[in-house]
C-alpha cells in the first residue's frame, strides 16, 4: 500500500513537470548580482532545479567556477555549467521582456514592492512572450539604486519587521517556489488588485532605449544639464515606470522626442 501510494505521487509529479503551465517556468530568468559566496551560487542552482527553473546569470561573481559551488549545488550541476557570466545588470537583462528587482529596503519606487505570491501570476503571463529575469542583489547590501531602477517590477518577501535577513539561496527559494505554484495551479490574476504588469507589451531593451534617447533630448534642448543632473532621470524612470507604456504609446513618445531634438536643432 506505501509502495503504491508512494509511486503514484512520483508519478504525478513526474506529469507535473510536463504540463504546459510548467514550461513557462523555461523562460524566467534568475540573475545574481555580484554574489560573494561562491556556496550561495549553487544553492541557489539547487533551489532553481527544485522548481524547474533552468537560466541562470551570474553578473560579476567574486568567485565562480568554484568547489564551494558545485558542492551547494548537490546535483544541479547542470544549471552550474550553463551559467551565464554578465559584466553588467544591462547585459544581464538583455533580451528580457521584464525584469523584476528584489529588495528588501525601502525605497522610491514607481509602484510600491509585492509579495512574490502576488507578482508570480503576471510575471508568467510575461514569459509566455520572452524572457523575464528576476534580480537578486549582493548578500551584504541587496542592489543599488541604479540597478533597481533598471527593473519594471518590485519584489519584497513579507518578513519579519524586527528581523529582513533573508539568505540569498533561501530567497531565490521562496521566489521559485511561488512561480511554480502560480505556473502549475493557473493563476491569471493579481491577487493584490493591482494592474498586470504584463500589460506594457515591451521589453527592457526597449525601455532603455526610450530613457536614453529621453536624457540625450532633454540634454538637447537644454532641459537637462548633464553637469548637474540631480534625480531629473531617476525621477523620469519611476514616472514611466507607473505609466506601464504600451508599444504604441512608447512609439508615440520616441516621436516627439525626435521632432523636439529637430526642433531644437533648427534653432540653433
Amino acid at each position: 500500500m506505501g509502495g503504491s501510494v508512494r509511486y503514484s505521487i512520483i508519478d504525478r509529479l513526474q506529469r507535473e513537470r510536463q504540463t504546459p503551465g510548467a514550461a513557462v517556468l523555461n523562460n524566467i530568468r534568475i540573475v545574481l548580482v555580484e554574489t560573494s559566496h561562491p556556496g550561495n551560487i549553487g544553492a541557489a542552482a539547487r533551489a532553481m532545479k527544485t522548481m524547474g527553473l533552468s537560466e541562470l546569470i551570474l553578473v560579476n561573481p567574486k568567485v565562480f567556477p568554484s568547489a564551494p559551488a558545485t558542492a551547494r549545488a548537490a546535483g544541479a550541476d547542470d544549471i552550474l555549467y550553463r551559467a551565464r557570466i554578465a559584466g553588467s545588470l544591462v547585459e544581464a537583462l538583455q533580451g528580457c521582456e521584464l525584469a523584476c528587482a528584489t529588495t528588501a529596503r525601502r525605497r522610491e519606487l514607481s509602484v510600491p514592492p509585492a509579495p512574490p505570491r502576488a507578482l508570480a501570476p503576471a510575471l508568467l503571463e510575461r514569459a509566455e512572450g520572452g524572457p523575464v529575469a528576476i534580480v537578486f542583489g549582493r548578500e551584504s547590501s541587496g542592489l543599488n539604486n541604479a540597478e533597481v531602477q533598471m527593473c519594471q517590477a518590485f519584489a519584497q518577501i513579507p518578513t519579519a519587521p524586527d528581523y529582513a535577513s533573508l539568505n540569498l539561496a533561501a530567497a531565490v527559494q521562496l521566489f521559485a517556489y511561488e512561480l511554480r505554484l502560480a505556473a502549475l495551479t493557473g493563476l491569471d490574476s493579481d491577487p493584490a488588485g493591482g494592474e498586470p504588469a504584463a500589460r506594457a507589451g515591451i521589453s527592457v531593451d526597449e525601455l532603455e532605449g526610450l530613457y536614453g534617447h529621453l536624457e540625450a533630448a532633454l540634454t538637447t534642448i537644454g532641459y537637462l544639464d548633464p553637469a548637474r543632473p540631480k534625480k531629473l532621470m531617476p525621477r523620469l524612470r519611476a514616472l514611466f515606470g507607473r505609466a506601464n507604456l504600451d508599444r504604441a504609446e512608447l512609439q508615440i513618445l520616441r516621436g516627439v522626442l525626435s521632432s523636439a531634438e529637430q526642433a531644437a536643432g533648427r534653432k540653433s
